[in-house]
């Protein structure tokens, strides 16, 4: 009895083993992570135009609260995933710009000036279409608006795509995404913040300032550079500007050390990409 009771359980713990690792192995096929995107995308637009878009708005405007006692910090879930999760984002894609930066596709200024043109005209051109269609003042206060690239979906699509375009490729369109969208972030807050607070300046160049000196001495340990990144995030918050540039601010800012040289690899923004950008960040930050 007792010996058909551990054959039982070997063969289910084999089963749970295989399913897990075919799950495993699924989640990290490059394509999923797009894919994913942009069902989500697609649910998210029927959702939203559907009899129950109240819900929709509902469930993006829902209250999460972290505090201890009397302190407590309170947002809706859309700015959580805006504001926080989008700025783990923008820490692993600015850590591939800095590898390729270092030692890889961007690495000369002639293969680096091709982004940045290209980049700068995503920029002013439709801002120019814009306002050659609403020459109406008030209409074209919104002329930011189609300046900016959805980097998400950027990623997504080169994911999906798969390995079928060569690397310098991927590195070109990513480097752009991402210089469009600091742009963008910039024009925000530039021409469309009531005034910038320099405290939130002097909060953040502490914690940008920490994070160096923990570089400079050696410390590699992840949880070290929770407080300077925090405190980065909290200073451009209250500076005015959109806090995700403070995910690209410490990724550009981490070691080439911590960047392996395998080519760029979009296998895994859900949830391998990111996995292996905070591995690479945990384990090797203190390298610079």
């Amino acid at each position: 009895m007792i010996a058909l009771y551990l054959t039982i359980c070997r063969k289910a713990q084999r089963l749970a083993e295989q399913a897990l690792g075919t799950l495993h192995r699924f989640l990290h096929l490059e394509a999923v992570s797009g894919a994913v995107l942009l069902v989500a995308a697609a649910a998210a637009l029927i959702w939203a135009n559907s009899p129950l878009a109240y819900s929709y708005h509902a469930f993006w405007n829902l209250p999460l609260t972290v505090g201890v006692g009397r302190h407590v910090f309170s947002r809706s879930l859309h700015s959580w995933v805006n504001d926080g999760l989008m700025t783990v984002f923008f820490l692993v894609v600015g850590m591939e710009i800095r590898r390729e930066v270092h030692e890889g596709a961007l690495s000369r200024l002639d293969q680096a000036t091709l982004p940045l043109v290209a980049a700068t005209g995503g920029v002013i051109v439709p801002a120019l279409i814009y306002l050659s269609l609403n020459s109406d003042p008030a209409r074209g206060q919104g002329w930011a608006v189609p300046t900016a690239t959805d980097i998400a979906f950027a990623v997504g699509v080169l994911a999906l795509l798969g390995r079928t375009i060569p690397v310098n490729v991927r590195v070109f369109l990513l480097a752009l995404a991402i210089i469009d969208d600091i742009i963008a972030v910039l024009i925000i807050a530039l021409f469309y913040t009531a005034s910038l607070q320099p405290g939130g300046f002097i909060i953040a160049s502490i914690g940008v300032l920490a994070a160096l000196g923990f570089q400079r001495i050696g410390i590699g340990s992840a949880p070290f550079y929770v407080l300077p990144g925090s405190l980065v995030w909290i200073g451009f918050t209250v500076a005015g500007i959109h806090p995700t540039l403070a995910g690209v601010v410490l990724g550009l800012r981490a070691g080439p050390g911590c960047l392996d040289s395998a080519p760029l690899d979009l296998s895994g923004f859900l949830p391998g990409y990111a996995e292996r950008g905070a591995l690479r960040f945990c384990r090797c930050v203190g390298r610079a």
